[in-house]
């Protein structure tokens, strides 16, 4: 059985007798040079800002996977599970290899400061390029740590930006606060569907209801010059022949809008002997 430690000042460049591959998924520790670090549960803040910044980085065009609490050796005595992973995370069983180009951290009351500063050393060391550390007592706040950096204060309302990890830049606040990050995920799951924003979703709506509506129309248009065209026609082969084309046949052929009827009636028209033929047709 591992026995979680405190590492004091000695211990800290010691080598520890333990290696990765004796933990299970599920074990509440990770791995330092050899030596256990006991992870305890997070409390119910810092768990909701967890799973509300997962969400947030999820959304991103450019993010492949995001990790909660997932496992990474990048040799036989480190095991480091950042809060949150942002990268590539192989659906295979047992650590993950290396380190996520992107680690967020989430401090709140209880932080030890100390091995949380061993953790970035040792992530940079095994290839992750940020390391974000959302503050969550005192005022809100996010650290960003970077290889051969200072580390640098970014408050809520300013962006954060990971090049060639995420498309979008992030609001700080986005990664803790929900009506912040709902935004930030609208936004990036329209442009995961190809649109810039919303407003060039209602622009491409618009502009296909215009599109239907003049289709509608020049439809509706053509029909109507069809029916038109049939009456027209009806008078016409009906006056030829010598009859006079009076106003009750003529209301009763403006009142007719069916082509199929009115195709009838000029088929009628060509061949009758009385006007009386063609009314009933035209009536039915």
């Amino acid at each position: 059985m591992i026995f979680p430690m405190k590492r004091n000042s000695q211990q800290l460049g010691s080598q520890g007798p333990f290696r990765a591959d004796q933990l299970r998924s599920g074990d509440p520790y990770e791995l330092s040079n050899g030596h256990p670090i006991l992870c305890l549960p997070k409390s119910g803040r810092r768990a909701k800002a967890v799973s509300v910044g997962a969400a947030v980085l999820a959304s991103d065009p450019a993010v492949q996977d995001v990790g909660v609490d997932t496992g990474f050796s990048p040799s036989p005595d480190v095991l480091r599970a950042p809060d949150l992973s942002v990268g590539e995370i192989p659906d295979l069983p047992g650590w993950a290899e290396g380190a996520p180009p992107l680690a967020v951290e989430y401090a709140d009351t209880g932080q030890d400061e100390a091995d949380l500063r061993i953790k970035i050393q040792e992530l940079f060391a095994a290839g992750t390029r940020y390391v974000w550390v959302v503050r969550l007592t005192g005022p809100r706040r996010l650290e960003v740590h970077q290889p051969g950096q200072g580390m640098h204060i970014v408050n809520p309302e300013e962006q954060l930006e990971a090049p060639g990890i995420l498309t979008n830049p992030v609001p700080v606040k986005a990664l803790y606060d929900r009506e912040t990050a709902n935004q930030v995920i609208f936004r990036n799951l329209l442009q995961r569907e190809g649109y810039a924003s919303l407003e060039e979703v209602r622009a491409e709506g618009e502009a296909q209801g215009r599109a239907e509506g003049e289709a509608q129309g020049r439809a509706l248009g053509e029909a109507e010059g069809e029916v038109q065209g049939l009456r027209e026609a009806v008078v016409e082969v009906l006056t030829a022949r010598g009859f006079a084309v009076a106003g009750d046949l003529r209301t009763a052929l403006a009142g007719c809008g069916d082509p199929a009827v009115l195709r009838s009636v000029l088929r009628q028209s060509a061949i009758t002997s009385s006007l009386a033929e063609v009314v009933a047709v035209l009536r039915g």
